[in-house]
Protein backbone atom coordinates (compact mmCIF):
# COMPACT_ATOMS: atom_id res chain seq x y z
CA UNK A 1 0.00 0.00 0.00
CA UNK A 2 1.44 3.37 -0.99
CA UNK A 3 0.89 6.19 1.98
CA UNK A 4 1.48 9.33 0.89
CA UNK A 5 2.27 12.04 3.22
CA UNK A 6 1.83 15.94 3.31
CA UNK A 7 4.97 18.21 2.78
CA UNK A 8 4.82 19.10 6.79
CA UNK A 9 4.92 15.39 7.70
CA UNK A 10 7.72 14.79 5.57
CA UNK A 11 9.41 17.36 7.07
CA UNK A 12 8.93 16.86 10.42
CA UNK A 13 10.40 13.35 9.82
CA UNK A 14 13.37 13.67 7.73
CA UNK A 15 14.50 17.41 7.94
CA UNK A 16 14.50 18.36 11.26
CA UNK A 17 18.35 17.59 11.85
CA UNK A 18 18.75 19.54 8.28
CA UNK A 19 16.89 22.59 9.44
CA UNK A 20 18.39 22.86 12.94
CA UNK A 21 21.55 22.77 10.88
CA UNK A 22 20.60 25.65 8.53
CA UNK A 23 19.27 27.46 11.94
CA UNK A 24 23.09 27.10 12.97
CA UNK A 25 24.07 29.04 9.80
CA UNK A 26 21.79 31.65 9.84
CA UNK A 27 22.63 32.73 13.31
CA UNK A 28 25.86 32.92 11.98
CA UNK A 29 25.07 35.23 9.44
CA UNK A 30 24.81 38.76 11.09
CA UNK A 31 28.50 37.37 12.81
CA UNK A 32 30.10 36.77 9.73
CA UNK A 33 28.99 39.77 8.31
CA UNK A 34 30.09 42.27 10.96
CA UNK A 35 33.74 40.27 11.11
CA UNK A 36 34.20 39.74 7.01
CA UNK A 37 37.75 41.85 6.62
CA UNK A 38 38.67 41.98 10.05
CA UNK A 39 41.99 40.46 11.51
CA UNK A 40 41.66 37.65 14.28
CA UNK A 41 45.09 36.99 16.39
CA UNK A 42 45.25 34.32 17.78
CA UNK A 43 47.64 33.06 20.58
CA UNK A 44 48.05 29.08 20.25
CA UNK A 45 49.32 28.12 23.47
CA UNK A 46 47.72 24.89 26.23
CA UNK A 47 46.57 22.02 25.61
CA UNK A 48 45.22 22.46 22.49
CA UNK A 49 48.95 22.63 21.61
CA UNK A 50 49.58 19.15 22.58
CA UNK A 51 46.63 16.84 21.96
CA UNK A 52 46.22 15.69 18.52
CA UNK A 53 42.07 16.25 18.56
CA UNK A 54 42.37 19.77 19.81
CA UNK A 55 45.46 20.75 17.60
CA UNK A 56 42.71 19.46 14.58
CA UNK A 57 40.05 21.72 16.07
CA UNK A 58 41.66 24.68 16.00
CA UNK A 59 43.16 24.65 13.03
CA UNK A 60 39.87 23.46 11.23
CA UNK A 61 38.46 26.77 12.82
CA UNK A 62 41.10 29.14 11.66
CA UNK A 63 41.19 27.45 8.52
CA UNK A 64 36.98 27.91 8.60
CA UNK A 65 37.49 31.75 9.82
CA UNK A 66 39.89 32.50 6.75
CA UNK A 67 37.40 30.72 4.27
CA UNK A 68 34.39 32.72 5.75
CA UNK A 69 36.44 36.10 4.97
CA UNK A 70 38.57 37.05 8.37
CA UNK A 71 42.32 37.25 8.15
CA UNK A 72 43.09 35.01 10.68
CA UNK A 73 47.05 35.57 12.40
CA UNK A 74 48.12 32.71 14.88
CA UNK A 75 51.23 33.95 17.43
CA UNK A 76 52.14 30.34 18.79
CA UNK A 77 54.02 29.33 22.24
CA UNK A 78 56.13 26.25 22.75
CA UNK A 79 56.79 25.72 26.63
CA UNK A 80 56.30 21.82 26.93
CA UNK A 81 58.09 21.18 24.02
CA UNK A 82 61.07 23.19 24.91
CA UNK A 83 61.35 21.84 28.50
CA UNK A 84 61.37 18.71 27.18
CA UNK A 85 64.42 18.98 24.54
CA UNK A 86 66.12 21.34 27.45
CA UNK A 87 65.75 18.12 29.84
CA UNK A 88 67.42 15.65 27.29
CA UNK A 89 70.53 18.47 27.51
CA UNK A 90 70.47 17.64 30.97
CA UNK A 91 69.60 20.88 32.18
CA UNK A 92 66.63 21.51 34.50
CA UNK A 93 64.62 24.30 33.44
CA UNK A 94 64.12 27.51 35.46
CA UNK A 95 61.60 29.98 35.59
CA UNK A 96 61.38 32.93 37.51
CA UNK A 97 58.01 35.04 37.82
CA UNK A 98 56.43 32.73 35.19
CA UNK A 99 59.50 33.15 32.52
CA UNK A 100 61.67 31.14 31.46
CA UNK A 101 65.73 31.73 32.14
CA UNK A 102 67.58 31.63 29.15
CA UNK A 103 70.86 30.88 28.69
CA UNK A 104 72.61 30.31 25.65
CA UNK A 105 72.16 26.63 25.03
CA UNK A 106 68.62 27.22 25.88
CA UNK A 107 68.35 29.78 23.45
CA UNK A 108 69.55 27.85 20.89
CA UNK A 109 66.77 25.08 21.62
CA UNK A 110 63.74 27.46 22.01
CA UNK A 111 64.72 28.42 18.16
CA UNK A 112 65.01 24.87 17.10
CA UNK A 113 61.74 23.79 19.23
CA UNK A 114 59.72 26.42 18.07
CA UNK A 115 60.97 26.84 14.57
CA UNK A 116 59.63 22.62 14.15
CA UNK A 117 56.53 23.42 16.04
CA UNK A 118 55.83 26.84 13.27
CA UNK A 119 56.39 24.84 10.23
CA UNK A 120 54.48 21.69 11.58
CA UNK A 121 51.11 24.15 11.97
CA UNK A 122 51.84 25.62 8.30
CA UNK A 123 51.71 22.08 6.87
CA UNK A 124 48.41 20.98 9.01
CA UNK A 125 46.83 24.35 7.36
CA UNK A 126 48.02 23.55 4.09
CA UNK A 127 46.69 20.41 4.69
CA UNK A 128 43.44 21.32 4.84
CA UNK A 129 43.97 23.97 1.20
CA UNK A 130 44.89 27.41 3.19
CA UNK A 131 48.25 28.85 2.09
CA UNK A 132 50.40 29.85 5.35
CA UNK A 133 53.57 31.32 5.95
CA UNK A 134 55.67 30.55 9.29
CA UNK A 135 57.54 33.02 10.39
CA UNK A 136 59.55 34.22 13.69
CA UNK A 137 59.53 37.47 14.80
CA UNK A 138 63.22 38.53 13.79
CA UNK A 139 62.37 37.96 10.01
CA UNK A 140 62.10 41.13 8.70
CA UNK A 141 62.66 42.85 11.94
CA UNK A 142 59.19 42.05 12.78
CA UNK A 143 59.26 42.08 16.66
CA UNK A 144 62.00 44.29 18.09
CA UNK A 145 62.83 43.87 21.68
CA UNK A 146 65.85 44.13 24.59
CA UNK A 147 66.87 42.05 27.43
CA UNK A 148 64.34 41.85 30.34
CA UNK A 149 65.48 42.55 33.72
CA UNK A 150 63.65 43.04 36.65
CA UNK A 151 63.95 45.81 39.26
CA UNK A 152 65.54 43.65 41.57
CA UNK A 153 68.40 43.47 38.91
CA UNK A 154 66.82 39.57 37.86
CA UNK A 155 68.70 38.82 34.95
CA UNK A 156 66.80 36.09 33.08
CA UNK A 157 69.34 35.57 30.17
CA UNK A 158 68.02 35.53 26.18
CA UNK A 159 64.63 36.84 27.81
CA UNK A 160 63.33 40.27 25.59
CA UNK A 161 60.87 42.45 26.46
CA UNK A 162 59.21 44.21 23.19
CA UNK A 163 59.81 47.57 21.99
CA UNK A 164 58.00 47.76 18.94
CA UNK A 165 56.28 45.43 16.56
CA UNK A 166 56.17 46.63 12.54
CA UNK A 167 53.52 44.57 10.90
CA UNK A 168 54.95 45.16 7.09
CA UNK A 169 56.10 42.00 6.96
CA UNK A 170 52.89 40.48 8.28
CA UNK A 171 50.72 42.85 6.63
CA UNK A 172 51.93 41.93 3.68
CA UNK A 173 51.09 38.15 3.78
CA UNK A 174 47.82 39.52 4.53
CA UNK A 175 47.63 41.40 1.87
CA UNK A 176 48.80 38.61 -0.31
CA UNK A 177 46.11 35.87 1.19
CA UNK A 178 48.74 34.00 3.26
CA UNK A 179 48.03 33.15 6.73
CA UNK A 180 50.61 34.04 9.16
CA UNK A 181 52.06 32.34 11.44
CA UNK A 182 54.81 33.95 14.21
CA UNK A 183 56.81 31.92 16.69
CA UNK A 184 57.83 34.48 19.71
CA UNK A 185 61.16 35.44 18.75
CA UNK A 186 62.89 38.64 19.00
CA UNK A 187 65.85 40.72 17.74
CA UNK A 188 67.37 42.90 20.08
CA UNK A 189 69.25 46.17 19.20
CA UNK A 190 72.81 43.63 19.89
CA UNK A 191 71.53 41.62 16.99
CA UNK A 192 71.17 38.06 19.14
CA UNK A 193 67.70 36.48 19.20
CA UNK A 194 65.53 37.05 22.60
CA UNK A 195 63.10 34.37 23.81
CA UNK A 196 59.56 36.17 24.12
CA UNK A 197 56.16 35.23 26.31
CA UNK A 198 53.86 34.32 23.84
CA UNK A 199 50.97 36.01 25.32
CA UNK A 200 53.42 39.58 25.23
CA UNK A 201 54.19 38.73 21.47
CA UNK A 202 50.41 38.14 20.51
CA UNK A 203 49.15 40.98 22.37
CA UNK A 204 51.89 43.30 20.62
CA UNK A 205 50.64 42.00 16.90
CA UNK A 206 47.30 42.14 17.64
CA UNK A 207 47.66 45.81 18.91
CA UNK A 208 50.23 46.75 15.80
CA UNK A 209 47.52 45.32 13.43
CA UNK A 210 44.96 47.60 15.15
CA UNK A 211 42.91 43.63 14.93
CA UNK A 212 39.41 43.20 15.36
CA UNK A 213 40.11 40.37 17.90
CA UNK A 214 42.90 39.33 20.24
CA UNK A 215 42.02 35.29 21.28
CA UNK A 216 43.75 33.38 24.33
CA UNK A 217 43.29 29.79 23.88
CA UNK A 218 44.05 29.01 27.52
CA UNK A 219 43.06 25.92 29.60
CA UNK A 220 40.41 27.58 31.59
CA UNK A 221 36.60 28.41 30.58
CA UNK A 222 37.03 32.22 30.79
CA UNK A 223 36.28 35.11 33.73
CA UNK A 224 33.71 34.00 36.88
CA UNK A 225 32.26 36.38 38.96
CA UNK A 226 32.50 33.75 41.38
CA UNK A 227 34.82 31.10 40.74
CA UNK A 228 32.88 28.52 42.73
CA UNK A 229 29.48 28.33 40.72
CA UNK A 230 30.37 27.38 37.09
CA UNK A 231 27.16 29.54 35.94
CA UNK A 232 28.18 32.92 36.87
CA UNK A 233 30.68 32.63 33.85
CA UNK A 234 31.08 36.16 32.22
CA UNK A 235 30.70 36.36 28.40
CA UNK A 236 31.32 40.21 27.87
CA UNK A 237 32.87 42.89 30.17
CA UNK A 238 33.69 45.82 29.99
CA UNK A 239 37.18 47.27 30.62
CA UNK A 240 35.93 49.58 33.61
CA UNK A 241 34.04 46.44 35.20
CA UNK A 242 36.63 44.40 34.82
CA UNK A 243 38.65 46.74 36.97
CA UNK A 244 36.18 46.76 39.38
CA UNK A 245 35.91 42.41 39.51
CA UNK A 246 39.89 43.20 40.65
CA UNK A 247 39.60 45.74 42.85
CA UNK A 248 36.35 43.88 44.39
CA UNK A 249 38.51 40.61 45.12
CA UNK A 250 36.42 38.48 42.94
CA UNK A 251 39.67 37.64 40.80
CA UNK A 252 42.77 37.05 42.26
CA UNK A 253 45.88 35.18 41.58
CA UNK A 254 46.84 33.88 38.03
CA UNK A 255 43.65 35.36 36.80
CA UNK A 256 44.68 39.09 37.00
CA UNK A 257 47.82 39.15 34.78
CA UNK A 258 45.52 37.87 32.52
CA UNK A 259 42.91 40.11 32.53
CA UNK A 260 45.45 42.97 32.65
CA UNK A 261 46.65 41.73 29.59
CA UNK A 262 43.42 41.59 27.64
CA UNK A 263 42.59 45.41 29.28
CA UNK A 264 45.86 46.55 27.73
CA UNK A 265 45.17 45.26 24.81
CA UNK A 266 41.58 46.85 24.66
CA UNK A 267 43.20 50.28 25.52
CA UNK A 268 45.65 50.06 23.17
CA UNK A 269 43.30 49.72 20.10
CA UNK A 270 41.96 46.43 19.91
CA UNK A 271 38.42 46.11 19.23
CA UNK A 272 37.88 42.70 21.15
CA UNK A 273 40.13 40.47 23.30
CA UNK A 274 38.70 36.83 24.20
CA UNK A 275 39.99 33.94 26.69
CA UNK A 276 38.71 30.92 25.31
CA UNK A 277 38.89 26.87 26.29
CA UNK A 278 41.14 25.74 23.86
CA UNK A 279 40.16 21.81 24.89
CA UNK A 280 36.10 22.71 24.07
CA UNK A 281 36.24 21.53 20.08
CA UNK A 282 35.88 24.34 17.84
CA UNK A 283 35.69 26.87 20.56
CA UNK A 284 36.74 29.64 18.27
CA UNK A 285 34.14 29.09 15.67
CA UNK A 286 31.41 28.93 18.86
CA UNK A 287 32.43 32.21 20.22
CA UNK A 288 32.36 34.27 17.39
CA UNK A 289 29.52 32.88 15.57
CA UNK A 290 26.86 32.18 18.73
CA UNK A 291 25.17 34.31 20.29
CA UNK A 292 25.66 33.40 23.55
CA UNK A 293 29.08 32.53 22.82
CA UNK A 294 31.53 30.46 25.22
CA UNK A 295 33.92 32.15 26.60
CA UNK A 296 34.69 35.92 28.26
CA UNK A 297 34.97 38.79 25.69
CA UNK A 298 36.55 42.05 26.87
CA UNK A 299 35.89 45.65 25.17
CA UNK A 300 35.13 48.92 25.72
CA UNK A 301 31.10 48.36 26.49
CA UNK A 302 30.97 45.27 27.36
CA UNK A 303 28.76 44.14 24.62
CA UNK A 304 29.33 41.11 22.91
Amino acid sequence: MIVYRSAQEVSEMNMGPIIAKAETLLEALPYIQRFNDKIVVVKYGGSAMTDEDQQVHVIQDVAMLKSIGMHPVIVHGGGKAISKWVKLLGKEPEFVRGLRVTDEDTMEVAEMVLGRVNKYLVQLLENLGMRAVGISGKDGSTIRCRKKVFDDGTDLGFVGQITKVDPTLIQTLLDEDFIPIISPIGVGEDGFAYNINADDAATAVAEALHAEKLVFLTDIEGVYRDYNDKDSLISSISVEDARGLIASGAVDGGMIPKIEGCLQAVENGVANVHILDGRLPHCLLLEFYTVKGVGTVFNRDGKA
